[in-house]
């Protein structure tokens, strides 16, 4: 940092470890006389432009890029609640958190999922989906009435729902009760 404040060297922006020499000190020894410690700095040569590149430019706005994902309202974490949607409202999200498909948000209600690091009042973004891996945490939809945010375990023919806090019990349900609605992919929190 002090050869940079010296104007000795000069960082390269958008490159990792990436220095530009500048200038020398003034009191080098002449190239012709003998180093005493053997060691010879090679210095490189640059061409870097001064102003960043068009692909540059580009990979910056994918870093900052957001998607306007619907908020359908509240989800129970905790006892289910009946299935709110709520088409009106939108919430921004960074696109380096969600992936390919369709997405929506959801703010969470309840303690249910605090051992999972889901706590209430945090926004859940959901891939929508119609089926998800045993261990997933997913929205569940039970007998087309109530909606829960709980972790997905198939055991056997049943569908067991597991809360991520002792204070909550496992529901298990027939696969005929239980219609899975997302996969929880990221998660916004507001301090």
């Amino acid at each position: 940092m002090g050869l940079e404040e010296r104007k000795f060297i000069r960082r390269l922006p958008h490159r990792a470890r990436a220095l530009e020499v500048l200038r020398l000190p003034d009191n080098r020894p002449p190239q012709s006389a003998p180093r005493h410690s053997g060691f010879s700095p090679t210095v490189i040569p640059t061409d870097f432009p001064q102003q960043r590149t068009p692909a540059a430019l580009q990979s910056a706005e994918v870093a900052n890029d957001v998607i306007a994902l619907p908020m359908y309202g509240r989800i129970a974490a905790g006892t289910p609640i009946e299935a709110l949607r709520d088409e009106s409202n939108v919430v921004q999200v960074p696109a380096s958190l969600i992936g390919p498909g369709e997405h929506y948000a959801l703010e969470v209600d309840g303690d249910s999922m605090i051992d999972a690091g889901i706590y209430d009042g945090d926004t859940v973004i959901l891939e929508r989906c119609d089926a998800a891996e045993s261990g997933s945490i997913v929205v569940a939809l039970i007998d087309d009435a109530e909606v829960t945010l709980k972790r997905l375990r198939r055991k056997g023919g049943s569908i067991a729902l597991e809360p991520a806090n002792t204070d909550y019990e496992t529901r298990i349900f027939g696969p005929d009760r239980i219609k899975v609605q997302g996969r929880l992919v990221s998660l916004l929190r507001c301090y």
